[in-house]
Formats: C-alpha cells, structure tokens, sequence
C-alpha cells in the first residue's frame, strides 16, 4: 500500500504546465489542446472542447475576471487621468468622454481574456473538478 509520500509524489508528477495554459486560456483556446475554442460567445464557457474533448464545465471563475478587469482597468487610467488632467487642463467634458470610452473599451478586450486564463489555471491546478477521472 502506498504511503503519503508516493500519493504526493503521483499528484506532483501530474501537475500540468501553468504557463502555456494560462497563455492558451488568455486567447480564448482550450488549455489542453490549445486549437479549439473555449468560450461559446462572448462570455460563455463551453461544455467541452470541440477539438481535443476536454471537459471545461467544471470551472467555477464567476466574478473573478470581473474583479481582475476592474483592478488593471483602474490600475491603468487612473494615473494617465491625474497625468492629463495636470498637465493639458483638458475640458471636463471631453476628457470624461475620452476617459470612459477608453475604460469600456478596454475592459471589454479584457474580460474574455482574463476569465479564459482563469479557468486555464483552474485546469492546471487540477481545482473544481479538472483532475478528476471521467
């Protein structure tokens, strides 16, 4: 019977690679195969892989990718915002206008993304479900 140990050792020797699926994930592609398609829309994970079969119903990302948006989106604008509004004294109303249609852009090319590369780092840590035997 094996010990603790090789139980371990068994789980460790089967990590997946993080890096590549996150990268995959971040183009929107399976983290396994890399070639099919992982969002069904905009937004929607699908059931299974097309390509490859791999099973990407587990994934739990609900609101992180939103969270993770909201974070660099901000991260990102709020000093080019203080830096324009001190330096160029723009009107108001055209810097609100440039400012928030910068932001929705923005997060709309980001979204997808993000919850693509979440859900890859779910399948390569095994969370949710991804490491289970069918």
């Amino acid at each position: 019977m094996p010990d603790g140990q090789d139980i371990l050792q068994g789980v460790i020797d089967t990590d997946r690679p993080v890096k590549p699926a996150m990268l995959r994930g971040w183009r929107c592609r399976c983290p396994n195969c890399g070639t099919g398609p992982m969002l069904r829309g905009y937004l929607t994970v699908r059931d299974h892989c097309p390509v490859c079969g791999e099973a990407l119903h587990h994934q739990r990302a609900d609101d992180g990718p939103a969270y993770l948006t909201i974070l660099i989106v901000g991260h990102l604008l709020a000093p080019i915002m203080l830096y324009v509004f001190t330096n160029y004294q723009p009107d108001p109303l055209v810097a609100s206008s440039v400012f928030s249609v910068g932001a929705v852009a923005l997060s709309l090319y980001l979204l997808p993304r993000l919850k693509g590369a979440l859900v890859a780092l779910q399948w390569a840590k095994r969370m949710h479900g991804f490491g289970e035997r069918v």
